[in-house]
């Protein structure tokens, strides 16, 4: 199999996996409407799927980089489609956590290795920018499975979410690596690489703020739109998936982007465009520009992702796993741990003062870049390095 078909292969792998993420969040009102619950409660329940499942990542990381287990990621995919299947059909809050939890375990599990897969196949930005992609995609259409599935024949048939899973297993579709040629490559990066642990450090940084001004901006954008502009439901959700979708388009874009200017110029050009971006989308003057604002800046914010990913697989050659959970997972919950505070900014001076505040995001985010440096191009002696 060509490095091209594999790593396509894996994207859709991927967006099996991340349709579970995205499944956890829909399933919430459901759980609330037909049990009962408290937000309290329906809190935690997102918390088992995120952030325990993001903390978990970089356990899986160290363990794949010891021991290669390319079939971890089958496992991982059928314990996430599994958790969420067994919603329906539990009786008590706590077995619905458990339920929830199995499902972000399965999540983190996979993502290690399958980052890993995606760096053999020797394609690079452009790869991991379709693997990054593909799980927009799949965490995209979480919630639109739950609502048919859900909203259709009531949540006793969450099951019928394991299906796409189940499917994919057995139909062969998830990519199996098997030794051979395609693997020496990933091999000889490893034994012949030199890990950087300061400049990944400064990295994670880098990931960490962009998370927090990407979470804030998901979770409280529309609402600011709505409340400025008058939104109503459907325009509001438009909001978010011109945002989201923008920037799902732009890590496509990103591998061009990179070959032509090198990863950290990217990194640091897209974060410098983010801040005024943030800032044009809160005082633009119509609903269109706003809109118009928007979609530019899920696209600077959508740019460096692919990119986090393979720079963080370079600094850390000899522990790929590791660097992708991290870039993937670790990280990457800080946002959800940001938002709350966020949240209660918003209510006390205003959702205008509080995404102001994310601002500050992009802009150290931007700083923080000047940290880095690209270690293949101060191989090759590129401008970048």
């Amino acid at each position: 199999m060509s490095g091209r078909r594999r790593a396509l292969g894996l994207a859709v792998e991927h967006g099996i996996d991340d349709l579970y993420q995205g499944a956890v969040p829909a399933l919430v009102p459901a759980l609330v409407a037909v049990r009962g619950w408290d937000l309290t409660r329906a809190g935690g329940i997102v918390l088992a799927a995120t952030v325990l499942s993001s903390l978990a990542q970089p356990l899986f990381g160290l363990v794949t980089d010891r021991r290669r287990m390319p079939r971890l990621r089958i496992v991982g995919m059928v314990l996430a489609a599994a958790g969420v299947g067994a919603v329906g059909l539990t009786d008590s809050y706590l077995a619905t956590w458990c339920a929830v939890l199995l499902s972000g375990l399965g999540v983190a599990a996979y993502h290690p290795e399958a980052a890993r897969a995606v760096h053999a196949t020797g394609t690079g930005d452009r790869g991991m920018g379709w693997f990054t992609v593909g799980g927009l995609a799949g965490f995209a259409l979480g919630p639109a499975a739950v609502g048919l599935v859900v909203g259709g024949l009531g949540l006793a048939a969450t099951p019928l979410l394991a299906l796409p899973a189940a499917a994919a297993a057995l139909a062969g579709l998830l990519p199996r690596r098997r030794p051979g040629p395609a693997s020496v490559p990933d091999e000889v990066a490893a034994a012949a690489g030199r890990d950087d642990w300061r400049r990944f450090g400064w990295l994670t940084g880098v990931v960490v703020t962009r998370s927090v001004a990407f979470y804030g901006l998901s979770a409280f954008l529309a609402v600011h739109l709505t409340v400025r502009f008058g939104f109503g439901a459907a325009l509001a959700a438009t909001t978010l998936g011109i945002f989201t979708g923008a920037g799902a388009v732009a890590t496509i874009a990103s591998s061009a982007l990179t070959r032509r200017w090198g990863r950290t110029a990217v990194l640091r050009w897209s974060y410098v465009a983010a801040a005024p971006l943030l800032a044009g989308t809160l005082i633009a003057p119509s609903p269109v520009l706003a809109l118009v604002a928007t979609g530019l800046l899920g696209a600077a914010l959508g740019v460096p992702v692919p990119v986090h990913t393979t720079l963080g697989q370079a600094y850390l050659p000899r522990h790929l796993g590791l660097a992708a959970s991290v870039t993937l997972g670790l990280a990457v919950s800080a946002g959800g741990l940001a938002s709350p505070a966020l949240g209660a900014l918003a209510d006390h001076r205003g959702t205008t003062l509080a995404l102001a505040v994310l601002i500050a995001g992009p802009v150290l985010a931007a700083l923080l870049t000047l940290a880095l440096s690209d270690p293949e191009a101060v191989r090759t002696g590129s401008p970048d390095a």
